[in-house]
């Protein structure tokens, strides 16, 4: 079955729905005619209004009662259409929802998913750009997750809801016109198992989200020269798969880190702490990390162009440092014949992906 990425997390709202009728789905604009991206649109036709509805702009209130309703034996659900909109809420995240089992003595399970939609672009700018994370995964008590496909999207979404623990569900809106053929009905084995997504040896790029689409581009112009780069698609960020990282970095010994949050104090920084623990000594070079600098994401397209992490800039350093010896030039030469229309501003996607929202 091919799906976009839309179809899938709608495919996977409704198979939740349909199977399990402690589940609830709730958010702005969930109810809406737009349908949060298209992504709900039907489902409260479908299910009622007293399982899938709209909210007032009150967040902080609204995810109180997903907690509530969640230790009263209720699979809950909740949408934010930007990510930034969950810090009104963050006490009852990280106080309550985060802490109650524990609090609780595991008397009380917490099996609420909160969907938190990121992705920069069309002048967005620093509130409504954020991609948090890292800053949730820094929380005992949350899992964290980060779909980088359609099939990844409809997957960890089912897995996400069938877990008893609360989950943090990043989504960027970059995936959404993606497409994919998969059978919507496999299941991941593990909320924290990754998945090889490209296969290589002479280097390994682990990454997260719509940053495994940005470091496929930049195997694939590798491979072009010989030189071929193995791509980890992490999923999940909170618990990780430390297993599928490790073995591959000990076969490639040459080891890259792609994230789309900030590259201080976040994922980079905890991935390559590992590595270099367990590896140490037997890497051929510095484990090479890709991130956001420490400051506000700039509203202006043209100072995006220095902010975001860039593609052929990407590609010069990894082709330094890992000592791959191509000339630079070729390098560009070839990533613009593999594509063409990459835009030439960091926060507008390529042709074919559309906004503003």
């Amino acid at each position: 079955m091919k799906l976009t990425y839309i179809e899938a997390i709608k495919l996977a709202f409704d198979h939740s729905l349909a199977q399990d009728e402690r589940v609830m789905l709730f958010g702005l604009g969930v109810g809406d005619v737009s349908g949060v991206f298209g992504t709900t649109l039907g489902l409260q036709d479908k299910y009622g209004a007293d399982r899938v509805f709209d909210i007032p702009l009150s967040e902080n209130a609204i995810t109180g009662m997903a907690l509530g309703l969640s230790i009263q034996g209720f699979r809950p659900i909740m949408v934010h259409q930007r990510s930034d909109f969950s810090f009104t809420s963050a006490e009852q995240i990280i106080n309550q929802i985060a802490k109650t089992e524990y609090t609780s003595n595991d008397r009380y399970k917490v099996p609420i998913v909160i969907r938190m939609i990121v992705g920069r672009g069309w002048g967005q700018g620093p509130t409504h750009a954020q991609a948090p994370h890292a800053f949730f995964s820094h929380v005992p008590g949350l899992n964290v997750v980060a779909p980088a496909s359609p099939s990844d999207g409809y997957q960890l979404l089912r897995a996400a809801v069938n877990t008893d623990s609360p989950v943090i569900f990043i989504e960027h809106r970059w995936l959404h016109q993606t497409t994919e053929d998969f059978v919507p009905y496999d299941a991941v084995p593990s909320i924290a198992c990754s998945k090889i997504v490209r296969d290589g040896n002479a280097a390994t790029i682990v990454s997260l989200s719509y940053g495994v689409l940005e470091c496929l581009k930049i195997a694939e112009v590798f491979d072009f020269f010989g030189i071929s780069l193995e791509v980890i698609n992490l999923r999940s960020i909170k618990p990780w798969d430390q297993k599928t990282v490790l073995t591959s970095a000990a076969r490639t010994k040459k080891i890259a880190i792609w994230d789309i949050g900030h590259k201080e104090f976040g994922v980079t920084a905890e991935i390559s702490h590992v590595i270099q623990n367990a590896l140490f000594g037997s890497l051929l070079a510095p484990v090479e990390r890709f991130g956001l600098p420490s400051e506000p994401t700039p509203s202006s397209p043209f100072l995006a162009i220095a902010h975001y992490q860039d593609i052929d800039r990407a590609l010069l350093q990894l082709n330094s440092s890992f000592g791959f010896q191509i000339n630079p030039d070729s390098l560009i030469s070839v990533r613009e014949k593999l594509h063409p229309h990459r835009s030439i501003f960091q926060d507008q996607p390529d042709v074919g992906e559309v906004g503003p929202f």
